[in-house]
């Protein structure tokens, strides 16, 4: 590997600190929402945000020591936690998979997964072309009698679908 895919993206310490301030803002917000609905002990025992007001406390405590702890560790600083290499591989996993659930809505389940399976085979596993549609188009039909016609559970199609009759 070459040095431009060993630097780090991010440090350990960055990350920590960086998921520390988002959880200590989630344990805020249930603070917040648990005042919003009651987080005292009334007559009748604890409101509805009774006991939601002390894990956000429990949270916000939890999360204010990790960030006190990363922002005082210099050893964290200079320790990478994802080099550029590694980020990039993540991504190539993380960009498709997004795309899929994109096109689920618009194309329907049968041929987002279609077109999903295709494309690991070709660009990942470099199969040949007939192999890739042949194992991509075998998967989303077992998957369409497995579903629709054995188990009667519709799951969402798109236009291909309603061409062929199949909603």
């Amino acid at each position: 590997m070459n040095d431009q895919n060993e630097r780090p993206v991010a440090t350990v310490r960055t990350l920590e600190i960086v998921v520390a301030g988002l959880l200590f803002l989630l344990g805020a917000v249930v603070i917040f929402d648990s005042m919003r609905v009651g987080a005292k002990w009334a007559d009748d025992g604890p409101q509805a945000g009774y006991f939601p007001f002390y894990v956000g406390l429990l949270i916000c405590f939890s999360t204010a020591v990790v960030m006190y702890r990363a922002l005082g560790d210099r050893a964290k600083a200079g320790k990478a936690f994802v080099t550029r290499g590694a980020f990039r591989l993540v991504l190539w996993m993380l960009v498709p998979s997004s795309v899929y659930v994109a096109l689920i809505k618009p194309v329907g389940l049968y041929v987002a997964s279609t077109l999903f399976i295709a494309f690991f085979m070709r660009r990942l596993g470099r199969y040949p072309w007939l192999t890739t549609i042949v194992v991509a188009v075998g998967v989303s039909v077992v998957f369409f009698l497995l579903f629709e016609v054995w188990f009667k559970l519709p799951l969402p199609k798109g236009p291909l679908e309603a061409w062929l009759k199949l909603d």
